[in-house]
């Protein structure tokens, strides 16, 4: 028992001295080179950054996202064209809040949910823009369609997120009905556009990678 008690003794104190000596070596290398993806942008004890939350969203976004050197691509739907539009141009007020030019929001129609995928790959290839929101609203019927159209659109935007590195984002509405998208995508009778939230979110994404890749913060 002695023996066993020793030994178990030396190998916990031995895996707390590695664990250190690993963690000490990581804050050197962050500290030193300036390619690491240490996200302090946003993430700094000493210098926090103040968050801000609309009432009808449940995601915060910093208030120096700054995109003002970013490109954004939207990729839209003319199915349900009055909703969609209203969602476009919450995403471009999302992306105005972050200093993206007019200049550098470029915007490209397809039929419908179903196209966005392709049209993403395309569009990511290109190597154009630095992130795109993909935007549409399916609303579910009485058959299996929405389903099937719905699953294939989430597996296609996440496989070309992974595919080409590039950020793409889930600007589709999965919704039972009309005052459930109304509600999504309009701030009127206590709604929230979400397109505001998306596009916010491709700005901080499109950072998050570059600084991950080494570039400098919207650059």
């Amino acid at each position: 028992f002695r023996i066993s008690s020793r030994y178990n003794f030396l190998y916990i104190h031995t895996l707390t001295m590695i664990s250190r000596t690993l963690y000490a070596l990581t804050l050197s290398l962050a500290a030193s080179s300036s390619s690491a993806f240490v996200p302090t942008t946003y993430f700094n004890n000493n210098n926090a950054l103040a968050l801000k939350m609309a009432a009808e969203s449940e995601v915060a976004f910093s208030d120096e996202l700054d995109g003002s050197e970013l490109r954004i691509g939207v990729l839209r739907t003319r199915w349900n064209d009055e909703q969609v539009s209203s969602l476009v141009d919450g995403i471009k007020a999302g992306v105005k809040e972050c200093k993206v030019p007019d200049d550098n929001l470029f915007i490209k129609e397809v039929p419908g949910a179903y196209e966005l995928p392709y049209a993403a790959k395309l569009l990511a290839m290109s190597g154009t823009v630095d992130a795109i929101i993909c935007c549409g609203v399916l609303i579910k019927g009485d058959t299996y369609h929405f389903e099937y159209i719905s699953d294939a659109v989430t597996k296609g935007i996440m496989d070309v997120n992974l595919s080409t590195m590039t950020p793409v984002i889930y600007g589709v509405l999965n919704c039972s009905d009309e005052a459930q998208v109304k509600r999504r995508c309009s701030n009127e009778d206590g709604g929230h556009n979400h397109g505001e939230d998306w596009g916010k979110t491709a700005v901080e994404m499109a950072i998050m990678k570059k600084e991950a890749m080494g570039g400098k913060k919207g650059g």
